[in-house]
């Protein structure tokens, strides 16, 4: 994912999670709201809580790679924040797919 297409600023994260919509399932919380760019802008938090830095940034690149590989099929102009659950964990990378399409109402096409 390129930096351009992620939500980074602390301040970004909150209006989004403050101003914005929320969707919820047991695996993921997803915050989005409209930007004013022609992109969508994605923003990923696993909690400490759930394990040390090699064990988040290895969910986050999961995450990122699922972005990465169908990010053609939600292009609609707004900043996400997905927000990894606990449940989440246990899943494999087939499932974690499916969960996070499921909650943005995505098709998987390909």
């Amino acid at each position: 994912m390129r930096k351009l297409y992620v939500v980074k600023t602390n301040q970004d994260f909150e209006k989004v999670i403050n101003n914005g919509k929320c969707i919820k399932n047991k695996y993921f919380v997803i915050h989005h709201m409209p930007n004013n760019l022609k992109y969508d802008r994605f923003g990923i938090s696993v909690s400490k809580k759930l394990g040390n830095a090699v064990f988040r940034n290895k969910y986050k690149r999961k995450i990122r790679s699922i972005i990465d590989n169908y990010k053609k099929l939600y292009i609609n102009n707004e900043d996400y924040i997905i927000i990894l659950r606990k449940e989440a964990i246990n899943l494999d990378h087939n499932m974690l797919e499916k969960e996070l399409f499921a909650l943005l109402n995505i098709n998987k096409k390909g």
